[in-house]
C-alpha cells in the first residue's frame, strides 16, 4: 500500500510539473497573464490599472488577466513556473526573477524625460533623527528583501556612512513602501527607506505628515522599474507587447505610474543593480 502511495505521489508530482511546463510552454495564450508589483492593496492596484487592461485587450486583441501576488518572492515563483505572461517588477526582483526564469525587460516609464528614480531614507523627527549618522543604534525599517528602492539601495546608502545592519543599527523587514513610511511616522522605526517617487506621493495624498517625517538623503538615480515578458513567447506577440506599451498615450493608462510614457529597455541596464548587491555581499541565489 505504501509502494502504490508513493507511486500515486509521484504521479500528481509529474503531472503537475507537466502543467507548469505547459503553462510556460505556450507561445500564444488565449489570456495574457500581466503582473503589477504588489506595492499596495490588489484591489487597489487592479482597480487603478483597469485602464491599462482596457488598452491591452484592444491593441493586442487578447484578454487580458491583471495578476497581483502576496509578494515579491510569490511574483518570481509565478514568473518562474510560466503563471505570468508580462510582470512589473522593481529592479532588483526582475535581477532575482531573471536568475530564475527566461524573460528578459523591454520597458521602462519615463518621467520629464528620464528613465530613472531615486529611493530616499526617511526619519521620525521627534526621535531625533535628523541625519544618516543619527540611524546608528536605532531601528530602520525596510519594505520586501527583493525591493531596490526600499531595501538594496538604502541598505547602501548607510553602509557608504560606515553603517552596517546587525552592527551598527537594527533592521526590520515590512513588505512594503508604505508600510515602511507609516512605521517611521508612528515611531515604531527611527528611520526607513523606500521609493522616493512613493513616498512624495504618500505626502501629497496627506498619508505622511512632513512634521513627523523628514526626507534624510536621496540616493543617486537608478534604472526604473522594468516591464518584462516571458522569452518564449510567440515573436510576433512579442513585438506586438513592445509597440503597445511605447505607443502607449492616454493618460488614464499612465496615471498609476506617474509616468509620460515608456521606453525601451534591456537587461544590460539592470547590471548597475547587480553590481549594487555584489558590494552589500548579498546572494541572490539564496534571495
Amino acid at each position: 500500500m505504501k509502494k502504490n502511495l508513493l507511486g500515486c505521489i509521484a504521479l500528481i508530482m509529474v503531472l503537475v510539473a507537466s502543467s507548469f511546463a505547459s503553462a510556460a510552454a505556450n507561445p500564444d495564450p488565449e489570456v495574457l497573464k500581466v503582473a503589477l508589483l504588489p506595492d499596495e492593496s490588489a484591489s487597489t492596484i487592479i482597480k487603478n490599472n483597469e485602464p491599462l487592461k482596457n488598452y491591452l485587450e484592444k491593441s493586442l486583441n487578447k484578454k487580458i488577466e491583471l495578476v497581483v501576488t502576496t509578494d515579491y518572492s510569490s511574483m518570481i515563483e509565478a514568473m518562474r513556473h510560466g503563471r505570468i505572461d508580462v510582470a512589473y517588477f522593481g529592479p532588483l526582483s526582475y535581477v532575482l526573477a531573471k536568475s530564475k526564469s527566461n524573460i528578459e525587460a523591454f520597458a521602462a516609464i519615463v518621467k520629464k524625460g528620464s528613465a530613472t528614480y531615486q529611493a530616499v531614507v526617511i526619519g521620525n523627527i521627534g526621535a531625533g533623527i535628523h541625519s544618516l549618522a543619527d540611524i546608528k543604534g536605532k531601528d530602520m525599517a525596510y519594505g520586501d528583501q527583493a525591493s531596490t528602492s526600499s531595501h538594496l539601495i538604502p541598505k547602501s546608502m548607510l553602509l557608504d556612512q560606515g553603517l552596517t545592519a546587525g552592527k551598527e543599527y537594527t533592521e526590520h523587514f515590512l513588505g512594503s513602501h508604505d508600510a515602511v513610511a507609516l512605521s517611521v511616522q508612528n515611531g515604531k522605526a527611527q528611520a526607513g527607506g523606500l521609493s522616493r517617487p512613493i513616498f512624495e506621493s504618500l505626502v501629497a495624498k496627506g498619508v505622511i505628515d512632513p512634521n513627523k517625517v523628514k526626507p534624510l538623503a536621496y540616493s543617486k538615480p537608478f534604472p526604473e522599474y522594468p516591464w518584462t515578458m516571458r522569452s518564449d513567447l510567440k515573436p510576433e506577440l512579442k513585438e506586438k507587447i513592445k509597440a503597445a506599451f511605447y505607443q502607449a498615450k492616454d493618460a488614464e493608462v499612465l496615471k498609476p505610474f506617474k509616468a509620460d510614457g515608456f521606453t525601451p529597455m534591456t537587461d544590460a541596464d539592470y547590471n548597475v543593480v547587480r553590481e549594487l548587491a555584489k558590494i552589500l555581499n548579498l546572494d541572490l541565489a539564496k534571495m
